[in-house]
């Protein structure tokens, strides 16, 4: 299989389940948030910084459909994070190029 068709495809899995599955995921409180709640702190959590951002709490702001506005959330993360990878890769490779230039 190609470099760029492994790529592809696993750019489409990551997408399905970043777009999909995530709806599925549970609406309970994780660990932390848990614990918290049975020592009795809970009530003292301040919002992030990022607490007003597009994407804050997992979901799109500005999409009432919960499942929607979650799914869409979970496909523009996995985006943002193939865009930064590639750009992470490109830059590398970039830099063992010139490295492999340079020792001729």
């Amino acid at each position: 299989m190609s470099t760029r068709r492994l790529v592809g495809l696993g750019l489409v899995v990551s997408l399905l389940v970043a777009g999909v599955l995530s709806v599925y995921a549970s609406g309970r409180p994780d660990g932390l948030e848990s614990v918290a709640g049975t020592l009795g702190f809970d009530g003292t959590a301040t919002d992030s910084a990022a607490a007003g951002s597009p994407l804050a709490d997992y979901a799109v702001h500005g999409i009432g459909d919960p499942r929607l506005s979650g799914g869409l959330a979970g496909i523009v993360g996995a985006l943002v994070v193939g865009l930064a990878m590639t750009g992470l890769v490109l830059l590398v490779r970039r830099r063992a190029a010139s490295r492999t230039d340079g020792d001729v």
